[in-house]
């Protein structure tokens, strides 16, 4: 059941007892993964940004040292992904009901006495519900250190080993994440069915797809095969490089939110 996450590091294989006896509950580091279930084009399966966020997770746990108490909590596949839902297969949440989710998750661990929880995102269409989220959480309960973050977000290489167009425009379904599932689940891809798309450019605008000036899209906006970058450069090798590299920078996240002292008033 704990799929990449390390046994004794998955907190649902703990007993009640445990869970009521461990001590210095306030720093211990609880990490939610959030994927989405969503259309990634045609030769790569619905679960890729689930599959990505446990996998960096459960090898990020493999190396953080045993001194640094820290648990996975069990992965919450589902996301608002309704950009996507023109492609059959994405299933979606809408954003009241992942908000109703991730408020009630974190209620639960706070009664148990946990005080750190890690919004560990993977889904690139839903930071803003997870941001939304963390900020009520610490205004209805003080002393609750919520961490909304995003997989990618930690320390990676991806720019020595993209291309210039794809570290731009390949937000989805592109190289990064066709090379990391190649490492991960690679008897799940259709290579043979990759092929590279990417959305019409604003030349001469101040706006675009994501950053600091984006505009509402969904993904049939800009994408006829639901890819937005180019997966055929993809290998596994590169994967390899790539989930090495997130999962170290996690390491340094874990061990940060462990260190973590909320700020004092002055």
């Amino acid at each position: 059941m704990h799929s990449f996450i390390p046994p004794e590091r998955f907190f649902p294989y703990l007993t009640w007892t445990e869970v009521q006896a461990m001590p210095d509950k306030a720093n211990v580091v609880l990490v939610q993964p959030l994927g989405a279930i969503e259309q990634h084009g045609p030769h790569l399966p619905l679960i890729v940004d689930a599959a990505i966020g446990e996998a960096v997770l459960g090898k990020a746990l493999q190396q953080l040292e045993a001194s640094v108490p820290a648990y996975a909590l069990p992965p919450l596949y589902y996301g608002k992904s309704n950009e996507h839902w023109h492609f059959p297969g994405t299933i979606t949440l809408s954003a009241q009901t992942l908000l109703a989710t991730i408020s009630e998750i974190a209620e639960s661990v706070y009664r148990a006495g946990f005080r750190k929880l890690v919004l560990m995102n993977s889904h690139g269409g839903q930071p803003q519900v997870l941001e939304i989220a963390a900020r009520d959480l610490h205004v209805k309960y003080e002393d609750f250190s919520i961490f909304p973050l995003f997989v990618w977000q930690a320390p990676h290489i991806a720019k020595e080993l993209l291309s210039p167009q794809e570290l731009k425009l390949g937000i989805h379904a592109g190289d990064a994440e066709t090379s990391l599932m190649l490492a991960i689940l690679p008897n799940q891809i259709r290579m043979e069915k990759a092929i590279a798309e990417y959305p019409p450019e604003q030349p001469g605008s101040l706006l675009s797809i994501e950053g600091k000036l984006p505009f509402a899209w969904t993904t049939r906006d800009l994408s006829q095969s639901g890819v937005i970058g180019d997966p055929t450069t993809a290998s596994a090798e590169k994967g390899d490089r790539l989930l090495e590299s997130l999962a170290a920078g996690w390491v340094q996240v874990i061990r940060d939110v462990y260190a973590f002292q909320p700020p004092q008033q002055r």
